[in-house]
This record gives C-alpha cells, structure tokens and sequence, in this order.
C-alpha cells in the first residue's frame, strides 16, 4: 500500500502543498474530493456522522479514524475515553499532530480481544472496510468480540442500487455475479495511484440479516438523503 490516502492528510495538516484526491470505482468516473472534507468540524458533518457522535458513550473505538475529526468531537467536546485506530501510518501521524491522545496504527482483526469497547464506530461508509461481502462475517464475529456488556456498534452504509439502470418495468439491471455493493476503489494523489482495493456498500436489509446471522441485534437509527443510514449493531 502506497499510503496516499494518508499523504493527502498528512500533506493538509503539515501544509505541505496538498492537493485533491482522485477517487474511482468499478462503477462511477474519476471524481475530485477535496482533502479538507477530511478535517471537517461536526457542525460540518453531515446529520448521520453527528448522530453517531451524539449516541457515543463510555469507552469508545474509532475504526478508520482517516484524518481523526470524529475522535477530536469525541474526545475534546465530549470528554470521552477514545482509541482510534487505522492502517494509515501517515494518517496516524496527522492525528497526534491534530492532538489526539489515544491513536494507534492497527487493523481492526488484529486487535487484543481482552480490551473491549463501550462504543464502537465505523463512519464514513464503515462497511467498507469489510472488502466483499463473504468478508462481513469475519469482521462482525471481531467487533462482537471487541463490545463490552450493553456495548454498541454505530456503522454507517449506502445502498447503491441507485447507481443502476431500471428497465422498463422498473427492475434494476445489476450484475448476475455476487453482490452489487462490492466494489473496486482506485485512488489517484499528485500523480501517484494506490493499488486497487476492494470496498463494500450494504444496504441495510443485507446488514440486517448478517448482524442477525452472528448473533447481533440491527436497528435502523437514521436514513440520510440519498440511499445512506445509520445503524446500531449490539448483543
């Protein structure tokens, strides 16, 4: 792994002359996203984060902490215990820059079960980082594993039937070959390209029945605006 996403974030926190990310998927064009989106406040983010952020409690896990603005909501605004976490060395960096106390570089699966987690989040389409969907279960039996009695799991997700064409009666023309939220991601930073990886979109009946599958409970918290909701996921 090239890391590039994590050179974005390190390059805007250092100010080191960044520069937009490239993203593209197997189903959408090469679209601009600016790296500042990444360090945006929580009266920025959109009303699925800031709910997320609000049900929080006791000690928390933030998987993914990207550039760490849901941590340093969580940890400065509302005085919690956090531990954040990403694979992104770079991006970990940038969070101790940005004052974030407990922040580490790890995957998720390799995390010591014997610290457990009141809250744990998965923001910014959390399901992603489940790669494919034969994927999802191992990664479910982690964070189950991770949660303290009455612990919770707030992950967010979209449904991207939307990015498909309807036929004349209204069917939409997705692949007859595994699960159409599964995708490949490809990211561009000053002229260099990360390694494609795979990334996972469910829409909330397939979460649903594979929280139910592992011994999870699934409620719907939240739907967003286009296709997108929260979910809590516990024992």
């Amino acid at each position: 792994m090239k890391d590039l996403f994590g050179k974005a974030i390190l390059d805007y926190q250092t100010n080191n002359s960044p520069e937009d990310l490239i993203t593209e998927t197997s189903i959408s064009e090469a679209d601009e996203m600016p790296v500042s989106y990444l360090f945006r406040t929580y009266n920025e983010m959109p009303k699925l984060e800031q709910k997320a952020l609000q049900l929080a409690k006791g000690s928390v896990l933030d998987v993914g902490c990207g550039a760490g603005s849901h941590t340093l909501v969580l940890q400065n605004e509302r005085n919690l215990d956090v531990t954040a976490i990403d694979i992104s060395e770079n991006a970990v960096k940038a969070c101790q820059l940005r004052g974030i106390e407990n922040v580490k570089v790890a995957n998720i699966l390799d995390l010591d079960v014997e610290n457990k987690f009141d809250t744990i989040l998965l923001l910014m389409n959390g399901t992603g980082i489940f790669g494919t969907l034969n994927e999802t279960d191992i990664y479910l039996q982690k964070l189950k594993s991770l949660l303290k009695d009455e612990g919770q799991i707030l992950i967010d997700s979209s449904d991207l039937i939307y990015m498909y064409d309807q036929d004349e009666d209204g069917a939409y023309c997705i692949p007859a070959e595994g699960y159409y939220g599964e995708l490949t991601f490809t990211v561009q930073y000053k002229g260099e390209t990360e390694d494609t990886f795979p990334w996972l979109y469910l829409d909330y009946n397939t979460l649903q029945n594979a929280a139910i599958a592992n011994g999870l409970k699934c409620e719907l918290l939240l739907e967003g605006e286009h296709f997108d909701y929260l979910a809590k996921l516990s024992v």
